[in-house]
């Protein structure tokens, strides 16, 4: 994985004022540990916090600043930290970090963990006195091996140097945070899903209400919040709510930076930290490179398998959740996939769909029988196979599965690409339709007698 570029996008450096994530990173992608971390300003922002803020102070600062959820869905952070009891009493309150990253064609979580691992930890050392929580949990993909080594690593750090633990910073403040490997489950990306994994229980989502900041893991008030959404704290604690607001694109919604990229047939695939609002065009053009030689791009996705599918004249939309619903789709992670002209859609999706099936929980009954439903028609298309009405049957299946239908997002998640690339691609999926066979014709003489 990568963080150059190519076109002007090289000129540009990264920057303390322009690139808050990013700007530690190492030339040779090694990892910042304890030392050049504190060198480079790491831990400030969080002795600022302890020592000079309290925590309602810090939640108005996170919500002033416009901070969304970067796993996806978009949820403002500080609202959702607001969301937490006020109550003292309930001195026993958790922060879980979701580190488990299994989108696929997501890794930038995977890039932060690698290479800045200090800065999750300070991030989640500023969240914890906000919410109040003395206790913190990553909830860590368990393919994700050298995420979870440096992670180690990076406590431990912190742990000697008194930046975890008790009286953290002599504020008063103590935190203790652990990092929990994952079995490897997509459902664990919902958030009730993700608490039951780390009860010890079966990986299915919870009913809400109640919401984990009421009860979450072992009935306790619970926040939880996404690795990229945890790294962004640090700097806007350190450098305030103007400062962060001006780092978006004029007309974006969203503020800050966003962690984006693009893979496929593309000439630099990689993830770099951009400003909201940049044209999904110039994520294409100027970082990734355009296609390769001999490729051409015939659809894109802009963020993960759980977002639809978009045609090459929409690459003019903006990168922020409202550009993106514009033009008919999610955001999601925001990191693109290109496909490229030799991809037939219908063999694209059948592959898609077998993740998804493969990965719902069983809960409930429109996804635990749709989804392989709409496995099998795809993999008849694929065949040349298909019956008449096959893709009738795959539209009613995105409806039937789509979003108010099912316990949990999953499902509506896992149909937008289908519906999308049948609203763009049916004739691919029309040549998948079984031929029926013609039917003799009655002769002159049949006819007369």
């Amino acid at each position: 994985m990568t963080l150059t570029s190519v076109g002007p996008a090289n000129k540009i450096a990264r920057t303390p004022e322009t690139h808050p994530l990013t700007w530690r990173l190492r030339d040779d992608a090694a990892p910042v540990w304890l030392e050049e971390y504190t060198s480079k300003d790491g831990y400030s922002a969080a002795r600022k916090a302890l020592a000079d803020m309290a925590s309602t102070d810090i939640v108005q600062t996170v919500k002033d600043s416009g901070l969304k959820g970067r796993g996806g869905a978009g949820f403002p952070t500080g609202v959702k930290w607001g969301l937490m009891p006020a109550d003292e009493s309930l001195n026993i309150r958790y922060l879980l970090c979701n580190a488990d990253e299994m989108e696929p064609n997501t890794w930038k979580d995977r890039l932060l963990m690698e290479q800045l691992p200090h800065l999750l930890v300070e991030g989640m050392i500023i969240s914890a006195r906000a919410l109040k929580a003395y206790r913190g949990y990553i909830f860590l993909r368990g393919e994700y091996v050298d995420a979870a080594r440096n992670l180690n690593r990076a406590i431990e750090e912190a742990k000697a140097a008194g930046y975890l633990g008790k009286n953290i910073f002599g504020s008063g403040f103590d935190f203790e945070l652990f990092v929990h490997t994952g079995a490897g489950r997509y459902i664990c990306g919902e958030e009730t899903a993700l608490i039951n994994s780390l009860e010890g229980r079966r990986a299915n989502p919870r009913s809400k209400p109640p919401f984990p900041a009421a009860v979450g893991v072992w009935g306790k008030p619970t926040c939880v919040n996404n690795v990229e959404t945890l790294c962004n704290v640090p700097a806007i604690v350190a450098n305030g709510v103007d400062w962060y607001k001006s780092l978006a694109r004029e007309g974006s919604e969203d503020m800050g930076t966003k962690l984006m990229g693009f893979s496929g047939k593309v000439k630099n695939p990689g993830v770099w930290e951009l400003p909201f609002g940049i044209p999904a065009q110039e994520l294409f053009e100027d970082y990734a490179g355009g296609m390769r030689e001999g490729y051409t791009l015939k659809a894109w996705q802009p963020g993960g398998a759980g977002t639809g599918f978009l045609l090459p004249e929409h690459l003019s939309a903006p990168m922020f959740a409202g550009g993106i619903a514009k033009v008919g789709t999610r955001m999601g992670t925001g990191l693109a996939m290109a496909v490229d002209h030799t991809v037939n859609m219908v063999s694209l999706l059948r592959n898609m769909e077998e993740f998804f099936a493969r990965e719902s929980c069983g809960w409930c009954t429109p996804c635990r029988d749709g989804l392989p439903w709409s496995v099998k028609l795809l993999r008849a298309l694929e065949k040349g196979e298909g019956q008449s009405g096959d893709i009738e049957t795959l539209l009613q299946l995105c409806t039937f599965l789509g979003p108010g239908k099912t316990f949990c997002a999953h499902a509506p998640g896992a149909v937008e690409p289908l519906a999308s690339s049948i609203k763009y691609f049916r004739s691919e999926f029309e040549a998948g339709v079984k031929k029926a066979p013609s039917e003799p014709q009655p002769s002159v003489v049949e006819t007369v007698i």
